[in-house]
């Protein structure tokens, strides 16, 4: 396994990696919620749809072909 020749401008630019950065961030959250209160003001299972939401579209977004990422 080897990384692309242009992973910097992937990693600045691509969708995919945004959508993946905001998955990480929501399972985070949906961990540490129930940690610091009793009562989170969103639910367990409305955290779970948005982080799969957000997973779905970072695979979405890998597939799909975006302007800019060619040399």
């Amino acid at each position: 396994m080897r990384l692309h020749h242009n992973w910097r401008r992937i990693l600045a630019r691509a969708w995919s990696v945004r959508f993946m950065a905001a998955a990480a961030i929501f399972t985070g959250l949906e961990a540490a919620l129930p940690l610091f209160t009793d009562d989170p003001p969103i639910g367990r299972s409305a955290m779970a749809a948005v982080t799969l939401a957000v997973t779905v579209g970072a695979f979405a977004s890998r597939l799909v072909a975006q302007k800019g990422m060619d040399e």
